[in-house]
């Protein structure tokens, strides 16, 4: 398994996640161009790629995809409240949506060699959803774009070997910083978005023996710098009730706008 963010911020983001045989873009919130620019950095074409899933309809999680789709009409999978949206979002101009197949029921479906499991978060969208992923004996999941978390998505997620996870304000920054104070309240609330600390707790109650590393990503470009997101996690699995320290597992921060360390599981 191969894991890599082409660019995860709150700007734009868009992870690849594949094998040799099989190559997925979960979200597509970067401009066409600059997607493929980052499968080519992977030795990889939009011809590569067998599908896209989206976790929601938010502009830094489509923003790429009408082009996308008027240029390869890739399979694209979401929840159906994300499909309904898609229908009235007017920046993605026309494309043909018989590629876009509604996960109805969030059961876990096979693309090639992965299988994928859809899970529902707490986040200020039509019908939100995070995803974990399984192939050849290796789990992983990417859970960003979530103001809160409970003990059931914590359990749904199962034991991964890798973690993507939100980290995206330091709680200082955003309440001293530049956004209006509705949109400080959106982003602090339970359809927000994690803090460092709260991603830290969150990551503290995901590990276990077979976790190899963790990234944390859609970093905030106003509210939080990549060393804070850093300090602040490794903080709180030391602070945590676990048998784990904050160097126990690689910690890697995904980038804003250029390819992030690859991971091979």
């Amino acid at each position: 398994m191969r894991i890599a963010a082409i660019a995860s911020g709150s700007s734009g983001n868009c992870i690849y996640v594949g094998n040799d045989n099989t190559h997925i873009l979960i979200d597509v919130g970067i401009s066409a161009k600059a997607v493929e620019e980052g499968l080519n950095e992977l030795d990889l074409t939009l011809k590569d790629i067998d599908a896209i899933l989206l976790t929601h309809e938010h502009s830094d999680h489509i923003k790429g995809l009408g082009v996308l789709e008027r240029k390869t009409e890739i399979p694209v999978f979401a929840s159906m409240g994300t499909i309904d949206s898609l229908y009235s979002s007017k920046g993605l101009g026309s494309f043909n949506f018989d590629t876009v197949k509604s996960l109805r029921d969030l059961s876990p479906f096979k693309i090639k060699d992965f299988t994928f499991y859809p899970h529902p978060v707490m986040h200020d969208a039509a019908e939100p959803l995070c995803f974990s992923f399984e192939e050849n004996g290796k789990r992983a999941a990417l859970v960003t774009d979530l103001g809160c978390f409970d003990e059931k998505l914590v359990e749904s997620l199962g034991k991964l070997d890798f973690i993507f996870a939100e980290a995206n304000h330091d709680v200082r920054m955003l309440q001293l910083g530049p956004y209006t104070y509705s949109l400080k309240q959106r982003i602090l609330s339970d359809n927000g978005h994690l803090s460092n600390e709260a991603s830290g707790k969150f990551i503290s109650k995901l590990l276990n023996d077979d976790t190899e590393g963790i990234m944390l990503g859609h970093l905030s470009d106003k509210n939080n710098l990549p060393d804070l997101a850093y300090e602040a996690v490794k903080v709180e699995i030391e602070l945590s009730d676990t048998i784990y320290h904050g160097l126990d597992f690689p910690i890697y921060v995904a980038k804003r706008n250029e390819l992030s360390k690859i991971i091979n599981l």
